[in-house]
């Protein structure tokens, strides 16, 4: 089988978008300013970005939903932007939803969930015997109680879609959100052996390799380098790619360091953050589908990402790869990563 595209997985969700005019203190009463009604999760964000990136790259996606009008929200989605889709569709449970807060003066996002369908996702919905995709994108581990827990001889479900995926003759990449620490190394962890890539942020690789990637409260790149090394060690990675608002960092098994700025985008364009990593993943492997070098698949990653910010939601700004990388030209690129220093010694 001749493989072209991508196949996501994982969660779906309907998201909430609710505009506040600041995150409130406890025991007050605010006003929400704007409210919408959308896609969200990884499965979702990365496939309609992807789709909008590059049209000319299949996607497919498999998921779990209710019979009920968040679950008709996300079918419909998928079918507007041509992704071939494998819903199940159980009446008895609730489509996943997500409401998901930005603060207006600083474009801040707090997320407030119901998992509901995303809990009863197993590794059975999983079916890759014709799907003709030659990358898996799978997430989020800690927002699914089956998949989160043991399943027959694995350490958790993810282990086992992952292992199948592979298995099935697709190279497999696994999103992942930002939560407790110690959880998500035990949810992770065993996943590595079972990946071909990774792209996560500062927050979430220093979490994997123990390592404090924030100082202070700012993303050290000498730090990041020593986790993704660190982590690709630990599994079959033949990259790790990790992204923070100044820019990112991929290295690569034979040891080679990438380093990318990020784009100088106006604050008063900015109207939120809520899926700025989705863009920057679905940026990042559509260049990589695309064959080209790693340089540039964290340029158009962060081009992505940039386009991404002008929405509340999390990829009504995205568009094709060309506009993204020219938008991100306008805007202009930050200084170029030093890293020499951090790494000295």
């Amino acid at each position: 089988m001749e493989r072209h595209g991508f196949v996501t997985g994982g969660t779906w969700c309907v998201d909430y978008n609710m505009v506040l005019a600041a995150w409130p203190r406890e025991e007050t009463a605010n006003r929400i300013l704007a409210t919408t009604r959308q896609g969200g999760g990884s499965g979702c964000n990365f496939a309609v970005d992807m789709r909008r990136l590059a049209p000319e790259i299949p996607v497919w996606t498999i998921g779990l939903c209710g019979d009920d009008a968040d679950g008709a929200l996300l079918r419909a989605i998928a079918q507007e932007n041509g992704i071939t889709a494998r819903f199940h569709v159980d009446p008895g449970i609730q489509t996943h939803r997500t409401f998901a807060f930005t603060a207006q003066d600083n474009g801040s996002r707090t997320h407030l969930f119901e998992a509901e369908s995303s809990d009863h996702l197993t590794p059975d919905h999983f079916d890759f015997a014709d799907i003709p995709a030659r990358i898996l994108h799978l997430g989020l581990p800690g927002t699914h109680a089956v998949m989160d827990a043991p399943w027959d001889q694995d350490a958790n479900g993810w282990v086992t879609v992952l292992r199948r995926a592979r298995a099935a003759g697709l190279r497999t990449n696994l999103e992942l959100m930002t939560i407790d620490r110690a959880q998500l190394r035990a949810l992770v962890l065993p996943c590595l052996p079972h990946l071909d890539y990774l792209v996560v942020n500062d927050a979430e690789i220093g979490a994997l390799a123990g390592i404090d990637t924030l100082p202070q409260g700012r993303t050290d790149p000498g730090r990041v380098v020593a986790a993704a090394r660190d982590v690709l060690e630990r599994g079959a990675m033949s990259l790790v790619a990790v992204h923070f608002p100044g820019g990112a960092l991929a290295v690569e098994r034979g040891g080679t360091v990438h380093a990318q700025s990020s784009a100088k985008v106006p604050q008063d364009t900015v109207k939120g953050t809520n899926g700025a990593g989705d863009a920057f993943a679905a940026g990042f492997f559509c260049a990589l589908h695309r064959g080209q070098p790693v340089a540039d698949c964290l340029r158009l990653a962060h081009a992505s990402a940039a386009a991404s910010l002008r929405s509340v939601d999390t990829y009504g700004a995205v568009e094709s790869a060309e506009t993204c990388l020219a938008l991100a030209d306008e805007y202009g690129w930050r200084a170029p990563l030093r890293i020499e220093d951090e790494l000295a010694g």
